[in-house]
């Protein structure tokens, strides 16, 4: 199969619920009012560390869609979809963007990268307590 390669975001950043892989930053976030089967989804501009499957045909709320479910690379597990085309006019906004279900990502700052810095006063050994 291949050796998977994963891209791992600086800081905030959505990740799968069961893996915690990396998917995508805040400032790609597009909108928040989606909806899917679930509940609520989120929309993307740009989405890392995910696979595409087939594309199919797809009616939506919002009118007929060509689609692709994607999946998390490293676990397997469906997130969402990405729009690859969109039929309707007042919808190709959407082409090209991703859609992360809610209840399958989580929210969460990556603290490794982060460093603490105590900047309480100190005593050095010659200073009287």
């Amino acid at each position: 199969m291949g050796r998977v390669f994963v891209v791992e975001l600086d800081g905030r950043s959505y990740r799968c619920k069961f893996c915690r892989t990396h998917f995508a930053l805040p400032g790609d976030l597009v909108s928040r009012s989606f909806h899917c089967r679930h509940g609520k989804a989120y929309l993307f501009n740009n989405a890392v560390n995910i696979t595409i499957g087939a594309l199919e045909e797809r009616l939506m709320l919002s009118g007929m869609h060509t689609v692709a479910d994607i999946f998390c690379c490293c676990c397997g597990q469906i997130v969402g979809w990405k729009y690859e085309v969109a039929h309707e006019k007042t919808q190709k906004y959407k082409e090209g963007k991703f859609v992360l279900e809610r209840g399958r990502i989580v929210n969460e700052i990556d603290f490794s990268s982060e460093v603490y810095i105590d900047t309480r006063p100190s005593m050095s050994d010659d200073e009287d307590a």
